[in-house]
């Protein structure tokens, strides 16, 4: 007999803990989990896809220079850069993976809503001074720079890497400072926080070693 009454106690156990919880709006209500996670047009989104595709191509630069370069420093900075912007690229893959978002987008439009809004604010109409921002205007490199990258060997490739990327870091930090005047994600804040100290402290010893060349 004491089976049975186990069960129906578990039975009532479990209908009373579901009523308690639709009673809180755990099952239909506002405070679904799901309601609080970033949409697609959300600047989260946009700023962990652009800044995937930023940090791929750092990754590209960096192990171009990794084959070209004799120069001790300027590789183990590069194997550095790899390593930690292709582990941010992770997370920021696995961001969207849980928020259930497309990986790609649409590029640059939420902070170009960002510089929009700023430009209305300041009565300059729709479009502020400089125009939208582009993934080009972030300090991506372009294809004939990537070109004469993987063409170039010793201090020339060693030269051309950081003039690269130091302009790629700088707008790395700029995109950064754009989701943290946008965004209010308190883990992508913090992401991008740290985002910007350590490529502000990578541009420093780049801009060294950059000026230690003959």
């Amino acid at each position: 007999m004491s089976e049975p009454k186990t069960s129906r106690a578990l039975v009532i156990a479990v209908v009373a803990l579901m009523l308690a919880m639709a009673t809180g709006g755990w099952i239909l209500g506002s405070a679904n989990p799901r309601s609080n996670l970033p949409s697609e047009a959300s600047p989260e989104a946009g700023f962990s896809r652009d800044m995937q595709t930023h940090h791929h191509q750092a990754v590209q630069l960096s192990m171009i220079i990794r084959e070209n370069s004799t120069n001790p420093a300027v590789r183990s900075m590069a194997y550095d850069i790899a390593l930690t912007q292709q582990q941010q690229s992770g997370q920021m893959f696995a961001w969207l993976e849980t928020w259930g978002l497309a990986q790609t987008g649409e590029s640059m439009t939420w902070m170009s809503d960002l510089l929009n809004e700023d430009a209305s604010h300041a009565g300059h109409g729709s479009v502020a001074p400089g125009g939208p921002h582009t993934m080009a205007s972030m300090g991506m490199a372009s294809e004939a720079d990537i070109q004469k990258l993987t063409a170039a060997r010793g201090e020339t490739a060693d030269r051309q890497f950081l003039t690269l990327i130091i302009a790629h870091h700088k707008g790395g930090v700029e995109m950064a400072e754009a989701y943290l005047q946008r965004g209010d994600n308190a883990m992508v804040a913090a992401f991008a926080t740290k985002i910007t100290k350590t490529q502000e402290a990578e541009i420093a010893a780049l801009n060294q070693l950059l000026s230690q060349l003959s």
